[in-house]
């Protein structure tokens, strides 16, 4: 079983930034193929960014160019570096892989308000 434990979220101003991290253990080995989804208050959940063996990036439209997805194989953790944030941005973040195989983790809430 594979544990994902989401951390940094907090409230930021617009055109802010923040870093958001997500750690997994248990029964995986190095992590290469991570992805990043979000859930705002009322809408579904969906896919932010992706990784693919540990250096491919895919980003959805609305975040391009403002965000970043990287891991760090040695600490099996995904990060999402979010910049220039929006109110839009405001979500609950989760990482998973990119078919969303591992067990939800509890998720850490991003709130950009001015």
């Amino acid at each position: 079983q594979v544990q994902l434990v989401e951390s940094g979220g907090g409230l930021v101003q617009p055109g802010g930034s923040l870093r958001l991290s997500c750690a997994a253990s248990g029964s995986i080995a190095r992590i290469f193929n991570m992805a990043w989804y979000r859930q705002a208050p009322g809408e579904q959940r969906e896919l932010v960014a992706v990784v693919r063996s540990g250096d491919r990036t895919n980003y959805a439209n609305s975040v391009e160019g403002r965000f970043t997805i990287s891991i760090d194989n040695a600490k099996n953790t995904v990060y999402l570096q979010m910049n220039s944030l929006k109110p839009e941005d405001t979500a609950v973040y989760y990482c998973n892989g990119p078919n969303s195989m591992y067990a939800w983790g509890q998720g850490t809430l991003v709130t950009v308000s001015s």
